[in-house]
């Protein structure tokens, strides 16, 4: 992989992180390809919940931006915060390292997930998005009959 190459997955990436934390989906949307891997580390028995609507597999672009605007519905938008501790480039591939912090919406539970996020991109466009993250911190803070 050339030297090239890896710089502009490192400015896309970077632009990524910029638009999520500014937090227009349709504008975060737009570096992503229109057909993509989305996938999360979650047990497939758990996708798509009432609670955790935004966890499941996605692959289009339209997808991505449905993603941030569920994300964004469920949570308390003043209580969210995400800290990047490393960004990870190797030719077209990158990794994401961080936390992050956020209120459940639907219980008021606040909660940190340590994550790790691998991202492919080719053409400008991020094709993959593979999401590994603590589940069950968000699990938990979404749960009605958590004790």
């Amino acid at each position: 992989m050339s030297m090239a190459t890896s710089t502009s997955t490192r400015s896309v990436v970077e632009e990524l992180l910029r638009r999520i934390g500014a937090g227009d989906p349709d504008h975060i949307a737009e570096l992503y390809a229109e057909q993509g891997d989305w996938k999360l580390g979650w047990p497939e028995a758990e996708h798509g919940r009432p609670a955790t609507p935004w966890i499941r597999h996605r692959s289009t672009r339209a997808d991505a931006a449905a993603h941030y605007r569920e994300l964004a519905e469920h949570h308390v938008p003043e209580h969210v915060g995400t800290e990047v501790e490393r960004v990870l480039i190797d030719g077209n591939d990158a990794v994401v390292l961080g936390e992050i912090r956020q209120t459940a919406r639907l219980t008021g539970r606040a909660y940190r997930a340590r994550f790790a996020l691998h991202l492919t991109v080719e053409d400008g466009l991020v094709t993959r998005h593979h999401v590994y993250e603590d589940s069950l911190a968000v699990a938990q803070a979404f749960a009605a009959d958590r004790r």
